[in-house]
């Protein structure tokens, strides 16, 4: 009698979180965050959506570390002149994430609320708080002026992408000149659909530097 052959089980292919991660952040750009499931990712690696589960028990923990990938990515491309003062610190630092955000489909949605993992970001913090406090600040002063900036800065690209989920690319209904159109009886709101839901860059900018203007006025630093 023969002896019947013992069948081979069939085995995922290997995965590592890497690998996980940068198939999500590709699917971002197309799904949009609400759209990026873990079985979409799953589907996207030609695997059982379980098998993702060894990395990432749930889906704020893949947010989490997809956050972590787009701020390494970000200063890896980026870094702070050795000689900036505090005010050039946060113009740069407050420009390279909107970049960076904007990057992604619901780039500020993911960063926003997300933990980071490991301990990168702490080496971009800790050389920042070094040079708040050495030009006169408090560490709390110097945490509540990085912390007020980045929300800025998350806020802002948060609602720009609202409207341009990607670059060239808008929602329908945000027609600036529809707007003004229905909005005729109220001829100050009407007008200033402009200076809302167009030249993104600039009003950033706009804001930023009042932003900053108003930390340097509140705790008297130069």
């Amino acid at each position: 009698m023969a002896t019947q052959r013992p069948q081979r089980s069939r085995r995922s292919p290997k995965l590592d979180r890497k690998q996980v991660v940068e198939t999500a952040l590709r699917l971002l750009d197309e799904t949009g965050l609400d759209g990026l499931t873990l079985r979409a990712i799953a589907k996207e690696l030609d695997v059982q959506a379980p098998a993702l589960y060894w990395h990432f028990r749930n889906k704020q923990e893949l947010l989490d570390e997809m956050a972590t990938e787009m701020y390494r990515r970000m200063v890896e491309d980026a870094g702070a002149a050795p000689g900036d003062g505090w005010r050039e610190r946060l113009l740069t630092a407050n420009r390279g994430l909107r970049a960076a955000l904007l990057g992604y489909r619901d780039g500020a949605k993911v960063f926003s609320g997300s933990r980071f993992t490991g301990t990168l970001h702490a080496v971009e913090m800790e050389r920042t708080l070094t040079l708040f406090t050495q030009a006169g600040f408090t560490l709390t002063q110097a945490v509540r002026a990085t912390s007020t900036t980045y929300l800025y800065t998350i806020g802002f690209v948060t609602e720009e992408q609202g409207v341009q989920p990607l670059p060239g690319e808008r929602r329908e209904g945000y027609d600036v000149t529809e707007r003004a159109r229905r909005m005729a009886d109220f001829p100050l709101s009407a007008a200033a659909g402009a200076e809302i839901f167009e030249d993104y860059g600039r009003h950033f900018e706009e804001g930023l530097a009042l932003v900053i203007a108003g930390i340097g006025a509140h705790y008297g630093i130069d």
